[in-house]
């Protein structure tokens, strides 16, 4: 029993059709995954994301931070609830806060951009240049250098730690103790 020896003609035309669906498969699911589904809100968190908002713009941080929060118990773990809440929150000189809701939105979507730029900007303003530089490089590789989030996040890192947020380094002569005040250490 000898087996016959394929042709290069038989061979092409057994493994053609199996090698194009499989050519086809990988190139629709990578490209599914550059895009993210925009997310569709509850109409009543749609409001208030508008109303915290409204409030953001007009100065009123505490007042957006309370509709965004609403916002997020209407439609928990929403990207752009969250995202939305990170920046209400380092708006009010809290960027740890905000880090921790862009890191939240970022496990939820690791190619939001806002998440990302956000993240990036709160982590320069609080001095933690290393990590925004990181996502800085994150960004870049997702939209390239040009787009409007690297330059945010570039900018950020050029002007360096917020005044609020620097670092205030106080020597130990600058201390002083009253007598029958107890310090944190005892």
């Amino acid at each position: 029993m000898s087996r016959k020896q394929t042709s290069a003609k038989d061979f092409l035309m057994r493994y053609t059709p199996a090698a194009v669906a499989l050519s086809l498969v990988v190139a629709v699911s990578s490209s599914m995954s550059h895009s993210q589904a925009s997310e569709v809100l509850d109409p009543r968190a749609s409001a208030l994301m508008e109303q915290g908002q409204a409030s953001l713009k007009a100065g009123a941080t505490a007042q957006a931070v309370d509709a965004f929060e609403a916002a997020l118990a209407v439609e928990p773990g929403s990207v752009a609830v969250l995202v939305a809440l990170a920046e209400a929150e380092r708006a009010k000189g809290l960027t740890g806060k905000a880090i921790r809701y862009y890191r939240i939105a970022l496990e939820r979507d690791p190619r939001n951009l806002e998440a990302l730029a956000g993240e990036g900007i709160a982590l320069a303003e609080k001095g933690a240049t290393e990590k925004a530089n990181r996502r800085l490089a994150r960004l870049e590789s997702l939209c390239g250098a040009d787009c409007t989030q690297a330059r945010d996040v570039s900018a950020a890192i050029a002007r360096g730690p917020s005044s609020e947020n620097a670092a205030k380094v106080v020597s130990a002569s600058e201390v002083k103790t009253t007598p029958g005040t107890q310090s944190a250490n005892q």
